[in-house]
């Protein structure tokens, strides 16, 4: 099957992102179209779900999961991507380097792919921000001892971010890169303490289990994902939503997750600024002039001169 190589909206391409993640009714439906698209665009919907063995419900509930309004609207993507087919010779199987890069880009194209995900992610992210929610996460932040991060993989870039934002507004901080680590220090946080879990999907089983630790020592949570059904979300006593717009890249290679998640921290640290506005600066000064004095300072074995 081809798909076009560059419009980065094409259904076929969110079909193809969004299959990992359906229950077996909807990606028998998901599957069906990515083989037949020609054909399925003329189909009727109880000819669709004839042909994918499903009840028509089942149809227009995978046309909700792909953010449509109606199956007319599904037809009319589908009819979009198989004209972009015939003028595009990229094919689904060589698959994406980054975020529907794809085997001969030009540099234009690669800028104007990566500058609309990378603006379609902030744009969504920021419209669901939910106010009370972000004052609750401040208020824990407020309150806490330590905030310690819970991450893997790319959720990695959004942990170290925030640890060096809330380190430099003076709270302390704690990150360690190895899950097993994260997982152990879950078991002897206290309720003074507030776990910050990032994971896109919401499932990374090691921030799952850390959440869950916490939560039976009391520990309060702040849980960053873009799944509202997920364990993560479910564990946090305050979750946080990033965009839920499908990344198009292979292997966990997404801008749309990244650039949600950096929102994110910066606008719960930004929160937690202004709310402390003086204690912040204080921080900030002497953390700056800290940093200034250690890089000036002369290095063992080095003379100055």
């Amino acid at each position: 099957m081809v798909v076009p190589a560059e419009d980065a909206g094409n259904v076929l391409h969110l079909i193809n992102s969004k299959l990992p993640y359906l229950p077996t009714a909807l990606r028998t439906i998901g599957e069906h179209l990515q083989a037949h698209p020609q054909q399925a665009q003329a189909m009727t919907i109880s000819q669709l779900a004839s042909a994918c063995r499903v009840a028509e419900s089942t149809v227009s509930r995978f046309v909700r999961e792909l953010g449509m309004d109606s199956y007319h609207a599904l037809r009319v993507s589908l009819a979009e991507a198989t004209f972009a087919t015939r003028t595009s010779g990229a094919r689904v199987g060589e698959g994406f380097v980054y975020e529907g890069i794809l085997r001969g880009d030009e540099p234009a194209s690669i800028v104007g792919k990566i500058e609309r995900s990378s603006r379609q992610a902030l744009a969504q992210t920021a419209q669901q921000v939910s106010r009370e929610a972000l004052g609750r996460a401040v208020d824990l932040l407020q309150d806490a001892a330590t905030v310690v991060f819970c991450c893997m993989g790319a959720s990695s870039i959004a942990a170290e971010e925030g640890v060096l934002r809330f380190t430099r507004a003076g709270k302390k901080c704690l990150l360690y890169r190895d899950q097993s680590v994260q997982v152990m220090l879950a078991t002897i946080l206290t309720p003074q303490d507030v776990l910050i879990g990032i994971s896109d999907s919401g499932k990374s089983s090691s921030i799952v289990e850390a959440m869950r630790l916490a939560r039976r020592t009391g520990a309060p949570s702040i849980g960053i994902t873009s799944a509202e059904d997920s364990p993560v979300a479910q564990l946090s006593d305050v979750p946080l939503y990033t965009s839920n717009l499908p990344g198009e890249g292979l292997y966990g290679e997404s801008v749309t997750s990244k650039w949600g998640q950096l929102l994110l921290i910066d606008i719960l640290y930004a929160s937690y600024a202004a709310r402390h506005f003086d204690g912040t600066l204080h921080h900030l000064k002497e953390t700056y002039e800290a940093g200034i004095r250690h890089s000036r300072s002369p290095r063992p074995g080095r003379t100055e001169g």
